[in-house]
């Protein structure tokens, strides 16, 4: 009777170390996890329960990728595509204001000019408020400043997308223009070297804004010193014959 006893207690142990491996396995679910979520996670939450109650919370870099650093860049570029169709309507309104014979549908359409070049800037503003470094919206900021006059600030967006992409010879044109306007003339000087090198046609996009400024200021000096005018006119008589003489020698 005894050893019937004794046999019982063993098989009861050994059905309950069967129901503890079935419990732990859920239903045939890989890894224990009950109601089929790998992991042993109750309910969906992985490593074991909601977080907060046992459950193991991936941290720092096991932290999964989210889209959160994907939406400021597709932000930024929905900005800059819109910045660049403003450009276009104010580049369309100019030439509505340069052929247009009646003075009221001129003043209407240079109105219009400095519309679009004001709300192009508002969006190259919004593109780099998203992402700081693109280049082509600093760029774009860069030339609406100097096409409505802010020089300074022309310069300073310039030098930002310069400082991103230094070959950007557009930007170096652009801004050897600004530096023309406040009358910065060895930083033009030196812009128009580093172009007629590398990207003649905008040299002497260049050297025709340097020949009106020349102009200008030999008719009204506007504070400069006439020696450094005259300086300055000595060095652009002297680049505009290397430029004729080495057009004429290129094939």
């Amino acid at each position: 009777m005894r050893r019937i006893l004794i046999c019982c207690l063993v098989l009861l142990a050994w059905l309950g170390a069967d129901v503890q491996t079935a419990l732990a396995g859920g239903q045939g679910y890989p890894g224990g996890g009950g109601q089929g979520y790998p992991g042993g996670g109750g309910q969906g939450y992985p490593g074991g329960g909601r977080p907060g109650q046992g459950s193991i919370v991936p941290s720092g870099d096991e932290m999964p990728a989210t889209t959160s650093t994907v939406k400021p860049d597709a932000a930024a570029k929905k900005a800059y595509t819109a910045g660049l169709k403003s450009l276009n309507k104010a580049h369309e309104f100019e030439d509505v204001a340069a052929k247009a014979a009646n003075p009221d549908k001129k003043a209407a359409a240079l109105e219009k000019v400095s519309d679009a070049y004001g709300k192009a800037l508002d969006q190259f503003t919004e593109a780099l408020s998203n992402k700081g470094d693109m280049v082509d919206a600093w760029n774009g900021a860069g030339f609406v400043h100097l096409r409505l006059g802010a020089y300074s600030e022309s310069i300073d967006d310039y030098n930002h997308a310069l400082h991103l992409k230094s070959d950007l010879l557009e930007a170096v044109e652009h801004r050897a223009e600004a530096y023309m306007a406040v009358d910065r003339l060895d930083e033009a000087k030196a812009a128009y070297m580093d172009l007629f090198n590398h990207e003649r046609p905008l040299a002497d996009q260049l050297m025709a804004t340097m020949q009106a400024w020349l102009d200008s200021h030999r008719t009204a000096a506007n504070g400069m010193r006439p020696a450094d005018i005259d300086s300055f006119g000595k060095w652009l008589q002297e680049r505009d014959g290397i430029a004729k003489q080495t057009a004429a020698t290129t094939p």
